[in-house]
Parts: C-alpha cells; structure tokens; sequence
C-alpha cells in the first residue's frame, strides 16, 4: 500500500503546479484559424495558380468558373488557372468542368498575416467597464479574429475570454471587460490578445494594469469663453463635466490651456478644481483660443484628452474702435469750386439682403468725435493756461522785487540839503533904522535894541 505524500512534498508540489498553470495561461495558443478541406488560400497581392486536375484530360476543354458576392461569371478555358495580384474582391467560389461535368470546386480565400497588437486599456469612471483598444494601420483581412483575455495575476484561475470587434470609421479593434461589482481597483490584473486568421495569427505582449491606473476620463463639455464687461484683459471660461462621470460620488482636477491666436504656444493652469477660470492676463482685443482636460482628482490614472477648441476675445471699448477707425474720403468737387462732407465707409456698402442695388442714404454733416478727443483738447488747453499763468506770476514777482531793490540803492547814495531858516541879510544891504513897520496882529516885534543884541 502506498504511503500518501507528506506535508513538505506538498508544498514543494503546490509552487509547481501553479507555474505550470501559468506558464499555460500565458503561452495560450495564437496560431492562424482553420481553413475548411476545399479552401485555398491566397496572400493579398501576390500570384497564384488554380489546378482542375493533376492530369490534363485528353481531347476535352476545361472550362473554369467563378462565383463570389452572389454573382457568376465565367473564366478562361485550360487545366490551370492563373490569377496575378490577388485582391479582396478575388475571394470565391472556383469551379471547373467539362461540358456539364464537374471536375472539382475549391474556395479561395485571400488574406494577409494580421497585425500584431498593441494594446491599451482604459476606464471612463469608475463605475464603468474597462475598454481595451488597439490601432490598426490596414483594414483586416476578412475572417479576421481578434480575442482578449483577462486574468488575476498570481492567482491559479481560469482567464476571462472577451470577443473584440473591430470599428471601420475608426480603423481599431475595441474590447470591453465587464468589471464585478466590488472588485479591488489596486489588484493587479494581466490583458493577453490574439489577432488570427487564415494567413496567420500575431499575439500581443502581455500587458499589467490595474483598475485605477487605466482610469481616463472623457474630455469635457460645452467648453465656453466669455468676455467680461469693463475688463480688457480677462476672460471668463466655463465648462461640465463629462456626461461619463457622476461628480455626487468622486470629483475631477481640470487643466485649462490658452493661448491668444497669433501665438503658437499655449499657456497652461493646472489645479483648477471647479467648472469656471478667470483669465486674467488676455491679450488685449486678441481672440483667444482655449481647451480644457480633466483628471481623477486623486490623481489616478491619466489625463482626458483635450475637449474641443473654444474661443473668445476680451471686452474692448467701443469708443476704442471708433476713434480707430479711420473715414472714407468721398470728396468731390461741386460745381462752385468746393467739397463735400466726408462720408463714413458703411454708406457706400451694397444692401445685398434682397438681390438688389443699395439704397442711396443721406450723409450727416456732424460727425461723431470721440469724448476723449475733447478730454484730451481740454485738458491740454487747461494745462497750457496754467503753466501761462503760473509763468506770468512768476515774473511779475521778480520785476517787484527787482524794481524795490533798485530804488533804495539810489536813496541811500544821495544826501539832499534841507535849509533850516532863510540866511541874514549882510550889513551892507539893511539900513540901521528904518521905519517901523505896522505889525501885524500877533506878530513879533522886533525893535533896534533886539537886533543889536542878537548881533552881538
């Protein structure tokens, strides 16, 4: 009787049979598909030769027919047949015969070896399926078959099976995985693909992903620039989130980009957490060119795509544009030697709304002026008068003072002789009596006595 294994034989065993069961799981079969008893085929532009028979039959034509997409139609005559850069449309049904005597039908099938895969897997919320996607540079051969398998990794299970198709407008093959309620978004799962047909079959490499790391948002939506009332500089971008992600149960990170049009590179802001962006340095009267793109607000996964283009230019003075704008000269002489008013640009457009000629309009003999022209004029003005002013003042005060200056220095350098009394008389000339005049009432008289004293 034979003794049953022992504990350390089985963990030596278990380690095996689980690289065993993965080694099989990842060395899965990607041969070319099966090709039916009478089928032939032919590669995609190369030549190739029909046989009816291995020998010719004697003193008999052999006729060879064809019938593909639903139409027949009838070949050349011989034992063999030779068909040069098979195409697509070569594909059917070959038949030949002798009189009405079938000889032998085969099918030919033209295809070409499939492309080898690679693939990339992503998710576009988290409560949605994991898509899985590969490129295709030629349109397959028909018949083509793509698979795709998943599995845990580490884990002895079974690998998941998915049927991939493939979208013409897109020119990709395009699988989706259903993902189990629950399922940990950190574990670690292994995406295997195979692409076959009759000419042969390619597998992908292997590809690691786990369930947040292929997270990738849709881009959003109703992208939108407006500009703001008074503000020549800033820009008001508003957006939505993807109808592909619920913002009750997790949030999105957004970067915005812009650029104004004659510049070729983009200016970007990252971290934006709401659905608005105030751009605040706008180029001014330059139309703007913006995207947006969105992200796990963990930052799991990668980046959305960049939404659609949306454009808008900044708020601009329209008393700006007038006074830019320069009048046509529509000036004429009349028959009395003078000239017309100037007439704006737009009377002279075609009203072109009916088909027919535009109507003649009356010119306005008082033309628009700008406000600012006359602030400017004023201001001008007010600032000439009174740097006159001012001037004026000025020098009326330094004449002022110049003039007093100028006339105490001639006082001081002349002495001026004042008389204190009337000089006397000499002896000579006054005789020493005279006769008394009368006096006057009040007066002083002198008398002889008084004289000869005061000359003494």
């Amino acid at each position: 009787m034979a003794r049953p294994p022992g504990p350390l034989l089985l963990l030596l065993l278990f380690p095996l049979r689980l690289l065993l069961h993965l080694s099989a799981a990842a060395g899965r079969p990607c041969g070319p598909a099966g090709l039916p008893r009478d089928a032939v085929l032919g590669l995609l532009g190369a030549n190739i030769t029909l046989t009816c028979q291995d020998e010719q039959p004697a003193n008999a034509t052999v006729l060879w027919q064809v019938e593909k997409q639903g139409a027949a139609g009838q070949l050349a005559e011989g034992n063999t047949l030779l068909l040069r850069q098979l195409r697509y449309e070569d594909s059917g049904h070959y038949s030949c015969s002798v009189g009405s005597h079938l000889l032998r039908s085969l099918r030919l099938l033209v295809a070409e070896p499939p492309e080898t895969p690679q693939v990339s897997c992503y998710r576009r919320s988290h409560d949605k399926d994991v898509l899985c996607e590969w490129p295709q540079q030629k349109k397959p051969s028909p018949g083509t078959r793509a698979m795709l398998w998943v599995r845990r990794r580490f884990v002895a299970e079974n690998a998941t099976e998915q049927r991939c198709r493939y979208f013409s407008k897109a020119r990709k093959f395009l699988c989706r995985l259903k993902v189990p309620p629950g399922t940990d978004d950190t574990k670690s799962l292994v995406v295997s693909t195979c692409v076959s047909n009759g000419a042969g079959g390619s597998a992908g490499k292997d590809k690691i992903i786990t369930l947040s790391s292929v997270l990738r948002p849709d881009p959003p939506v109703n992208v939108t620039v407006q500009a703001l009332e008074r503000a020549p500089q800033r820009l008001q971008v508003n957006w939505s989130y993807p109808p592909s992600w619920d913002p009750r149960f997790y949030w999105l990170r957004f970067q915005v980009r812009y650029r104004p049009e004659p510049a070729p590179t983009f200016m970007e802001v990252d971290q934006v957490m709401t659905t608005w962006l105030d751009i605040r340095d706008a180029w001014r009267g330059t139309r703007h060119v913006v995207q947006v793109r969105a992200k796990d607000e963990f930052g799991h996964g990668t980046w959305s795509e960049w939404s659609q283009e949306a454009v808008g230019t900044p708020w601009t003075d329209p008393w700006e544009l007038t006074s830019e704008m320069e009048p046509y000269s529509s000036q004429v002489p009349t028959e009395d030697d003078t000239y017309g008013v100037t007439l704006s640009p737009r009377l002279f457009e075609e009203d072109d709304a009916n088909g027919a000629g535009g109507s003649v309009m009356e010119s306005s003999t008082h033309p628009v002026a700008s406000p600012y022209a006359f602030l400017v004029t004023g201001g001008s003005l007010l600032l000439g008068i009174a740097l006159f002013v001012g001037i004026v003042v000025r020098y009326r005060q330094m004449w002022w003072t110049s003039g007093q200056e100028t006339s105490k220095a001639e006082g001081e350098g002349q002495h001026m002789l004042v008389p204190l009394s009337l000089p006397p008389p000499t002896l000579s000339d006054t005789p020493l009596l005279s006769h008394p005049a009368p006096s006057a009432p009040g007066g002083l008289h002198t008398t002889q006595a008084d004289y000869s004293s005061s000359g003494q």
